[in-house]
């Protein structure tokens, strides 16, 4: 069994828990953000340039605003005045687009958005925009060439002497990886449905992160944060895409602010590939220098990926490369190669998911030419601290993750021999690959609400973008009040509530665990006080450090005596008992101890050469992170991340055409993902070490640490199954043919 935490007893935390929210889902009644229609509502269109590099030299509207139902046309010439935002380090003021749309006639990627048509339909506004006439004076665009032919690399972290220590080892692996772009995907479109009424703007919005989209949102128009308020009661998943506003939104809200409508703007499937992110093309060389008997002296971490012309991203794929294995010699550099293409943006496990697709490839290739067990060698090589930050670990099991999964996997079994083991005609193919992510919080405010009902409300101005995040408050607010779920009501998606985490980086729940115990322990000792000063009570001037509050209920804490808090609450006249908790954050802080996550991926390929057919067949995959709150929601978070990974490994990739810039395959019917039929039976499991330096429960975000390393595990597979080394995602038909 997973070893678990016996020093806290839960009554809710920790139980296999229904969502609470999936009535809502089930029947229809979600509302996401297209679905809101609002009186007297009119529908937007953008145009989109057909070049990737260029310039507009004018833009002709008068045939599309002569339509019928056409209300407006917008473009540069006529639109008001958009501004830029002034980022900031934390989370409060983020986009990755840094010109807001209609800033001038420069075209720097195709599809960026030239004009919008508005009208009463949405067919009216699209046959608009197809009438929008714009004449270009392009130039040839940079989307495609070699990045590393480009880039100038920046030595972000090194130890000791690297490139000296390698020259000298006596085993060396000297590779290069790469990842095309990738795209996020979610079934939800991204959408803005954009309310002016003369001075406050409301944004039903696809968003991640409510309180960043209203501070950003206000800065690109011109107004105060008070000005704007953004709504988003539930998303269609967003994978990191919908973490930071794209210039959709801005175009919705101005054009509402220009025609004073409510007016609605949902991207089409092409335009979500053309401007709402994506993650970046990366070119990777790992260099790893060895003894004979495997421990590491060198590891050297270059990447290059690919950003827009006007913005910065960088992927940050060393950010394991620094901590995961023990080596005294590390160098990590990276650089940002300019390219013709809207904004790469984070995408699940921003730097650590294809990062560790390089560096454990390289570590599956040198154990080969070493002869040593690909897990083995992970295990001679486990540090006894944070080697990159020179501080101890809070907690590391990874350990314990390839010990616990190997037994489940029956690694044992392998023969390490190329194309060795067969079942039912089929070559199999074992890999492994291991998995690490940041545990951290970000800042974070919560109230609950006793009612005089007998219900409990917890508000927190987050998002639950698909995750769970509404089950999971409840859970909190159950375990902290005592009371049952069916007693509590959730409310978040507002960014007038109390303001929350954004939902990213696997911080969301570790972050709200603090304010909500803060809430909930301040409701209940105002709830005790009132007991104690009320008239009407039992407990009228009495000692309220002798009073309790379970099950709904004040006692004595010596069994005397009882009244239901909602009978309080009337008796006493009271609308509402209110507490308000908060917690800090720890993201970017100076750590003393090094937070992260954990886990070991397990992969059984299946190959059949005659037909050049190739399947994953089998998964096991165990995770370190901490006490998982809700292991229903959890076990799906990383089948979800599993899921992703077969699509990395096996069929995802962006293809920009080169004369022109265009994505060639953006659209589902042309960029490739997994289906159900190309997912196995996967089996997970939670090893449940205690560790509460993130907070009181031990809990630890799980969104990405079920993707990192998974594509490794998958080509790692692939070669001990076919004798081919793909170093170039996403495995194909081609490169197999090879064996």
């Amino acid at each position: 069994m997973s070893p678990e935490s016996k020093t806290k007893e839960f009554s809710v935390i920790g139980k296999p828990t229904n969502r609470i929210d999936g009535p809502l889902k089930v029947s229809g009644k979600a509302q996401y953000s297209a679905d809101y229609h609002l009186p007297g509502m009119l529908f937007a269109v953008p145009v989109c340039a057909t070049i990737a590099h260029g310039r507009i030299e004018c833009v002709d509207i008068s045939k599309a605003e002569k339509m019928p139902g056409v209300k407006a046309v917008y473009f540069k010439d006529n639109f008001d005045k958009l501004y830029r935002v002034t980022p900031t380090k934390d989370f409060g003021l983020k986009t990755d687009e840094m010109r807001p749309p209609f800033e001038d006639n420069q075209i720097r990627y195709y599809g960026q958005y030239v004009a919008v048509a508005v009208a009463q339909t949405i067919e009216q506004a699209t046959a608009a925009a197809d009438a929008v006439e714009v004449k270009y004076a392009p130039s040839t665009p940079k989307v495609g060439a070699k990045l590393s032919d480009d880039g100038t690399l920046k030595t972000e972290h090194h130890r000791g002497d690297a490139v000296g220590a390698f020259s000298k080892a006596p085993v060396k692996i000297d590779q290069t990886y790469t990842i095309p772009p990738e795209f996020h995907s979610a079934i939800e479109l991204h959408a803005t449905v954009a309310d002016f009424d003369g001075t406050d703007f409301t944004l039903y919005e696809t968003t991640q992160a409510i309180a960043n989209h209203r501070n950003v949102m206000a800065q690109i128009l011109g107004v105060n944060p008070e000005n704007v308020k953004v709504i988003s009661k539930f998303l269609g998943s967003g994978f990191g895409g919908k973490l930071w506003p794209w210039t959709h939104s801005a175009l919705a809200a101005g054009i509402s602010r220009k025609l004073r409508k409510p007016v609605k703007l949902v991207c089409t499937r092409k335009q979500v590939f053309q401007t709402a992110g994506h993650r970046p093309q990366l070119e990777q060389r790992v260099k790893l220098g060895a003894t004979q008997d495997g421990k590491l002296v060198s590891i050297e971490h270059d990447s290059y990926g690919h950003s827009g012309m006007l913005d910065k991203y960088l992927e940050n794929c060393g950010e394991v490369t620094k901590y995961f294995y023990s080596c005294p010699n590390v160098k990590i550099s990276s650089a940002e190669v300019k390219r013709h293409v809207g904004a790469p943006t984070s995408m699940r496990g921003p730097g650590a998911v294809p990062g560790l697709y390089a560096t454990e490839s390289a570590l599956d290739e040198l154990a080969i030419k070493l002869k040593i067990d690909p897990v083995e060698l992970r295990l001679m090589n486990e540090p006894q601290k944070d080697e990159g930050l020179n501080i101890p670990f809070a907690s590391r099991h990874l350990v314990d993750c390839f010990k616990f999964g190997s037994e489940k996997f029956g690694w044992e079994n392998r023969n390490p021999k190329v194309g060795s083991m067969k079942k039912d005609g089929l070559i199999l193919g074992w890999g492994t690959a291991g998995a690490g992510w940041i545990a951290e919080r970000i800042p974070a405010e919560a109230s609950v609400e006793l009612r005089a009902d007998g219900t409990a409300r917890v508000a927190s101005g987050t998002q639950d973008i698909g995750t769970g995040t509404y089950t999971v408050l409840a859970q909190m607010a159950a375990e902290e009040l005592n009371l049952p779920l069916d007693r509590i009501e959730v409310s978040l998606g507002d960014s007038d509530l109390p303001p929350g985490p954004l939902s990213g980086g696997s911080m969301a729940t570790g972050s709200l665990i603090p304010a909500v115990e803060q809430a909930a322990k301040k409701a209940v000792n105002s709830l005790l006080s009132a007991a104690v000063e009320t008239p009407s009570s039992p407990f009228f001037q009495q000692d309220k450090s002798q009073l309790d509050f379970k099950g709904g209920k004040i006692r004595k804490k010596d069994g005397s005596g009882e009244v239901a808090f909602e009978q309080l609450i009337r008796d006493g006249n009271f609308k509402t008992i209110i507490g308000k908790g908060s917690s800090q954050g720890t993201f970017g802080s100076k750590p003393t101890e090094s937070r992260h996550s954990y886990g070991a991926h397990f992969v059984e390929i299946t190959w059949q050469p005659e037909t050049a057919r190739l399947r994953v067949n089998r998964v096991v995959t165990a995770i370190d992170a901490g006490k998982i709150l809700n292991p229903k929601a959890g076990r799906n978070q990383i089948e979800g991340s599993i899921v992703m990974g077969i699509g990395m490994a096996m069929l995802e990739a962006g293809h920009y055409e080169h004369t022109r810039g265009a994505i060639l395959n953006g659209t589902f019917a042309d960029y490739l993902l997994p289906v159900n039929a190309d997912v196995p039976a996967l089996d997970i499991h939670f090893l449940e070490f205690e560790n509460k330096d993130l907070n009181s429960y031990g809990a630890r975000g799980i969104g990405e640490i079920g993707l990192a390393g998974f594509a490794a595990a998958v080509t790692n597979a692939v070669y001990h199954a076919t004798g081919v080394r793909v170093r170039d995602l996403p495995v194909r038909i081609e490169d197999l043919l090879k064996a």
